[in-house]
């Protein structure tokens, strides 16, 4: 449960991706003692343990308010990731605990697992792969299409930030023409960046061969791709997610709008609940019925990992806590 020598401050890890937490040890080494609280179930942190923390370091236990209150001596919450839509920030803020997440690792990786499910959808390479199976007596004549040019199709970029802008600069060589959508960014982002800033979302989604989603989960963002959203693309349009699955409002609108042909195909590493609960658009995926071979991808949650961002993960939230305990710097605070 702790590590080295009695320290003057006691961080808690509340569960882990890939324990034990000896990276986040090795920052902390005689300087905090690490509490592996080693649970994802809020309702079974230890309130004794939590009493002695003076700061947490959070990966996929919920904490609402029942665990803020039992947070007497803690200074500072960290998120090992970059959303925190499972913290209460309010209710942290209210106990007078500033709340931090963990945007400087992944980068790339997102970005590249974005532009290669982009690319292969695109390129129809899985459709190609999972029909080519069943060639016997031709072979180089069985092309797919519309199978459309680089140049000659427009990507709908939904949140231009730092993933979104990572996106952008990867996509620039292939010579796509590039949508932004995101109120967020300042004006002229899009002439240092390089790509047509739209200031419609709807905009974007009658442009676009391709859109592709890089925007936090938010009141506004959660559940918007809705039926009234595909509807509202161009008909046999590419949908890339790997942002986060509950942007997407339940997996009904998904069947629907592939099976109708509006959607031309899905790469998604993100879904409305994981481990994906039961559906039928799931079950034809995994029986790969024919209608659906290659039109949708499915990765589990694991576009941010590469073996470098885990490491850079791990420290850089484990140093963000140990910057506040010790010099009172507050990095990466996100206020309600």
């Amino acid at each position: 449960m702790t590590t080295g020598k009695r320290a003057p401050y006691v961080v808690g890890i509340t569960d882990h991706m890939i324990p034990p937490p000896d990276l986040e040890a090795a920052v902390l080494d005689g300087f905090a003692e690490v509490d592996f609280l080693d649970t994802r179930r809020e309702a079974d942190l230890d309130p004794e343990r939590l009493a002695r923390l003076d700061a947490l370091l959070v990966w996929s236990t919920p904490i609402g308010p029942a665990t803020v209150a039992k947070l007497p001596r803690c200074r500072v919450v960290v998120r090992f990731g970059v959303g925190y839509d499972k913290v209460d920030v309010a209710a942290l803020e209210a106990a007078g605990i500033p709340f931090c997440n963990n945007p400087d690792y992944g980068t790339e990786e997102v970005a590249d697992h974005a532009v290669s499910l982009l690319l292969s959808l695109q390129r129809r390479l899985w459709e190609h792969d999972a029909r080519a199976r069943t060639y016997s007596t031709t072979w180089q004549a069985n092309t797919l299409t519309p199978l459309r040019r680089s140049g000659a199709a427009t990507v709908g970029v939904v949140g231009v930030g730092r993933i979104g802008t990572a996106v952008v600069n990867r996509l620039k060589p292939f010579g796509y023409r590039i949508l932004g959508y995101d109120p967020q960014q300042p004006a002229g982002h899009e002439k240092a960046v390089g790509y047509r800033r739209v200031r419609r979302l709807d905009e974007l989604l009658a442009e676009s061969d391709i859109v592709t989603f890089h925007c936090p989960l938010t009141p506004e963002t959660r559940g918007l791709i809705d039926r009234d959203f595909l509807a509202k693309l161009k008909p046999g349009a590419l949908l890339v997610n790997t942002a986060r699955g509950e942007m997407f409002a339940g997996l009904d609108p998904l069947e629907e709008a592939l099976r109708s042909g509006r959607l031309g195909a899905v790469g998604t590493d993100v879904l409305p609940s994981e481990p994906p609960a039961p559906h039928s658009l799931l079950d034809a995926w995994r029986k790969r019925e024919s209608w659906l071979e290659g039109r949708l991808v499915v990765t589990p949650h694991n576009a941010f990992h590469s073996d470098e961002a885990a490491v850079e993960m791990r420290r850089n939230a484990a140093e963000t806590a140990r910057l506040f305990l010790e010099d009172g710097i507050l990095r990466n605070r996100i206020l309600p």
